[in-house]
């Protein structure tokens, strides 16, 4: 069985994750335009991983495989209140009140970590086992851009 999902999307988690340290860096540093730096690479690689999993990853695996359907809308609702973190953290930032980026910044990683466990233990395998065929070019699709 291909790994292709499995393996290029938690590599992409782990880029995000590096991502995710160095505003962490940056910020405990005192650094306000490292940090705004730092935060929006962040919203940018995350927003680029959820959007293709929303728009391709996750159609094509609910069309093929219909039990995934619940596990995928929890995914989509954990990227929704992602994504809400993000804003918080942006206007944080942008206001330069590091306590409250770094509370923000400390609830999205939990956040993250646990979503992560969710979809490289359950969704991704998931998703190689049911889309042998299509994985390696959803995988590619990660990297293209």
């Amino acid at each position: 069985m291909s790994s292709a999902i499995t393996d290029t999307f938690t590599a992409d988690h782990h880029r995000c994750d590096q991502l995710l340290a160095a505003a962490e860096r940056q910020l405990a540093a005192g650094d306000c335009p490292g940090t705004g730096e730092a935060t929006a690479g962040l919203a940018g690689a995350l927003e680029h991983h959820f959007t293709l999993e929303e728009e391709t990853l996750f159609p094509e695996l609910a069309q093929v495989f219909r039990v995934a359907e619940n596990p995928i809308e929890v995914m989509v609702g954990e990227h929704a209140q992602m994504r809400a973190l993000l804003a918080d953290l942006h206007e944080a930032v942008a206001a330069r009140d590091q306590a409250a980026a770094l509370g923000t910044l400390e609830t999205l990683h939990f956040l993250i970590q646990q979503h992560n466990y969710k979809e490289e233990g359950i969704l991704y395998p998931m998703a190689d086992g049911a889309l042998p065929a299509r994985g390696a070019a959803i995988a590619t699709r990660l990297t293209e851009d």
